[in-house]
Order: C-alpha cells, then sequence, then structure tokens
C-alpha cells in the first residue's frame, strides 16, 4: 500500500469516527447517573434523552428508559412502552412520575422516593412524551404545536421506535408491548396498527410486538357518550332530568359532533356534579380541584385537563428544576416555554381524531395479538360503563364469563376473558388506576405479561 492509499484510508477512518457513534456510544451519552433527590443504590439502569423523528420539521421525542433490576431473568424481561393522553399530556407527568415509574415525587417537589410497586420489576418500560409540543418533545415548526392530531402522532412514534431500536439494539429481539390510558385509548392501538402492518412490509425493521394494554380508554365516540351519562346518573352525580335531556341532545348516532343543546346539557351537569373530582369520584380533591377543570375540546366536553390530585403539582415543581433538566439531558435546546403536565396549545387545536378505535381492535384480534382492557371502576370521565358497552359492539365470544378476582382474598376487581381480548376492572380505582390501587394494578400488569388470567 502507497502512502496516499494509506492516507485516504486514514482519513476515512478519522472521518467514521468523529462523525458517526457506534449504538453503545449513544447509550452511554443518554445514560442517567443520578437523578437529584433520588434515593441511592437502586438497583437499574436508567437512560433518557431525544430521538429526532423528522428532520426537516425539527421534530424530536424525548425519552425515558427505565431499566428492570439486574437480577436472573433480566435479560430476558420485556420491553413496553408507556404512553399518556390527554391529547397533550405528559408520560413523565402520569405514567412515570405517579403510576408505574419507580420514583414518586416529594411534597417539597425537590426529593423522590421508591414506588415498592414500580413496573420495571416486571419490565423494561420506555416511557414517550408524545406528541411534539409536549412536555420535553418540541419542534423546530411552531405550526406543529397547532396541527398536531392522531396520523402523525401515530406516525411519529413508530418513527421513534425504529430509531430508538437502532440506538438500544439489546431491545430489538425482545418482547415489545405497549400499554397507555385514557386519550392514548387511540395512541396504542393507532401506533400498534403500524407496527403491525409494517412488520409485514419486506423493508421495514420487524419489530417482535406481541399486543397492547389499555386503561380507561377513549375508544368509540358514541358508546363513550352513552356509557358516560349512564354512570353519571346511576352514580347520583345527575338528575333524572339532565340524563334524559343528554340522551337526547348528545346523540351522536345521528351528529359527528355535540350540538349547541348538548354542550348546554352538559354544562348543566357539570353544575350538578358540584366540586368532587371527576377522575375519582370518591376521593378528595386536591384544593378545589373542580376550580381547574377545563374543556379539553369539543369532541369531549366532558373531559378536563388532566387528574389532579396534588402529585401533578410536585411534578411540575421538579422537572423544571434545571439540575434535574441536566440529568434528564432534557431541554438541550432551551425550550422558550417551562415543561408542563400537559399543553394547552396541542390539546385545545387537536386536528384529526378517528370517532372510533373497534376496527383496529377487530384488526388486531383477527391477527391474534394479546389485547387487554381495563378500568378503575370510580373514574367518571371515561368510565367503565363506556368501556364494556365498546366492548360490547365487538361482539366477541365469551370465553370466561365475569367473575370476581382476588388479591389476598379481598375482591381487587371483575374480569371477563373473551375470543382475543380480556377485560378487567379494578375495584375502587379512579381514572389513574396505578396511581390509586398501585399493588391491584402490578397484579394485573403481571397477569397480563404472563398472559394468565386474574388470580381467582
Amino acid at each position: 500500500m502507497d502512502f496516499s492509499q494509506f492516507y485516504v484510508l486514514f482519513l476515512l477512518s478519522h472521518f467514521v469516527g468523529t462523525c458517526f457513534t457506534s449504538p453503545s456510544e449513544d447509550q452511554e451519552r443518554d445514560r442517567i447517573r443520578y437523578l437529584p433527590g433520588q434515593p441511592t443504590d437502586v438497583g437499574f439502569a436508567q437512560y433518557s434523552g431525544y430521538v429526532t423523528v423528522n428532520k426537516r420539521a425539527g421534530r424530536a421525542l424525548f425519552y425515558w428508559l427505565i431499566e428492570s433490576p439486574a437480577s436472573r431473568g433480566a435479560r430476558s424481561r420485556p420491553l413496553v412502552l408507556w404512553l399518556n393522553g390527554g391529547p397533550g399530556c405528559s408520560s413523565l407527568a402520569y405514567g412515570a412520575a405517579e403510576e408505574i415509574g419507580p420514583f414518586r415525587i416529594k411534597p417539597d417537589g425537590k426529593s423522590l422516593y421508591l414506588n415498592p410497586y414500580a413496573w420495571n420489576k416486571l419490565a423494561n418500560v420506555l416511557f414517550l412524551e408524545s406528541p411534539a409540543g409536549v412536555g420535553f418533545s418540541y419542534s423546530n415548526t411552531t405550526s406543529d404545536l397547532y396541527t398536531a392530531g392522531d396520523q402523525r402522532t401515530a406516525e411519529d412514534a413508530y418513527a421513534f421506535l425504529v430509531k430508538w431500536f437502532e440506538r438500544f439494539p439489546q431491545y430489538k429481539h425482545r418482547e415489545f408491548y405497549i400499554a397507555g390510558e385514557s386519550y392514548a385509548g387511540h395512541y396504542v392501538p393507532q401506533l400498534s396498527q403500524i407496527v403491525y402492518q409494517r412488520n409485514k412490509g419486506i423493508k421495514n425493521p420487524i419489530i417482535n410486538f406481541k399486543g397492547f394494554l389499555a386503561g380507561n380508554a377513549v375508544t368509540d365516540d358514541y358508546h363513550d357518550y352513552v356509557g358516560t351519562f349512564e354512570y353519571w346518573w346511576t352514580h347520583g352525580l345527575i338528575s333524572d332530568s339532565s340524563y334524559r335531556v343528554l340522551r337526547v341532545a348528545c346523540d351522536l348516532g345521528s351528529s359527528l359532533h355535540p350540538s349547541l343543546e348538548c354542550m348546554k346539557a352538559l354544562r348543566v351537569a357539570e353544575m350538578e356534579q358540584g366540586n368532587i373530582d371527576p377522575y375519582s369520584i370518591f376521593t378528595k380533591p386536591c384544593n378545589n380541584t373542580a376550580s381547574l377543570r377545563r374543556n379539553l375540546r369539543g369532541h369531549y366536553p366532558w373531559m378536563s385537563r388532566a387528574y389532579d390530585p396534588c402529585t401533578e403539582r410536585y411534578s411540575e415543581v421538579y422537572f423544571n428544576h434545571p439540575q434535574v433538566q441536566k440529568a434528564l439531558h432534557a431541554n438541550l435546546t432551551g425550550i422558550s416555554y417551562s415543561w408542563k403536565t400537559c399543553s394547552d396549545i396541542v390539546g385545545n387545536y387537536w386536528a384529526d381524531s378517528p370517532h372510533s378505535m373497534l376496527p383496529i381492535y377487530q384488526e388486531l384480534i383477527n391477527a391474534g395479538l394479546r389485547i387487554w382492557v381495563y378500568s378503575g371502576d370510580t373514574d367518571s370521565v371515561v368510565p367503565m360503563t363506556a368501556t364494556r358497552y365498546s366492548i360490547d359492539a365487538l361482539k366477541l365470544p365469551t370465553v370466561i364469563n365475569w367473575y370476581p378476582w382476588y388479591d389476598n382474598g379481598k375482591v381487587g376487581g371483575w374480569s371477563q376473558a373473551y375470543k382475543g381480548l380480556t377485560f378487567v376492572t379494578v375495584a375502587g380505582a379512579g381514572h389513574e388506576v396505578p396511581l390509586h390501587r398501585p399493588r391491584e394494578a402490578f397484579i394485573l400488569f403481571r397477569s397480563f405479561l404472563e398472559n394468565k388470567v386474574m388470580p381467582s
């Protein structure tokens, strides 16, 4: 080899070494060394950072991976993607900080303590703030915040997954599940459908997708309305006359959007409900939660911005702390607004939203994927009755009839297994089941992963 050839090879190797990083280097860059206020010796690894999903628009989504503790069998534990809804709400604020994550935030907004029922004890959990404009996720194209909708959210989430698996190739062949709650009742099946369909494409990377889990999920507009009004009435939250008016004025069978009469009836119903927490009707509101209620958007007029136990306020303090953001490798571009639990712009300007997820359910049930749906039975926003009406509309054969499931001799809820779908209720739980009933939610998650019926 002459000098010129050697020099060319040297330059190429130098270029590759300086301009491209290996997956291990990317992972190391995203590794969280220590979170401010975190308990010591937690026994598991954490990673967080950004994945660019659209270079042209400059859209980048923020993730937080919390691995299972290192122990026998840890290398084979599945990967679970968790999504919160809104639309426009952060998976860090809800899923990670007050539901299934390993840490809870103390009232001082500075210190963390361990959640004994964290789901990363059973699986590696990947939290995603989606779409761009939510939490730390951002877009360099301002109009993206005003035009977000279901389709782009699903496409961006899929682009995130493909690139994330390249960064973390050790997870490429693990069993992969998608889970979420509330308006993620749209996100979860829509992303599941894309993953399933793209897995059949020749050029697309195969994701070892096995199924999804959806809780208190917005599923079908018509059945959500019917089931919600029925729940309000049967739980004594509204008058007989309001119930009759709502059933007539808010008939989505003849209209795609709520009429003025429907909106008026909903305002009357809200006044009748009074100062309660609609996301957990039997628990005390945190400093007058009802006064904070705002319409999410015209499509679901009763659904306020986000469940507001006081823990939500602690997370807004914690995740805005500069040292926390530095530890998380977050806000690297200096976003011009503070981190919020939910984005008003994204939620209020939401674009496309299909009226029903049931066709997707039918497609994925036929594909043989594992599908579980659960409901906390004290949620009046997306209540159990709404979910039951949606499931009934699928007309699935029953495999195991309705039965109580137990935890240490106490009824934890009820369940019914259909051909291709399992439905589980959690007694005494509100909209965020793992927040109100963490132990029961942990048992539910374990049963889902093992594909076993609830303990009876």
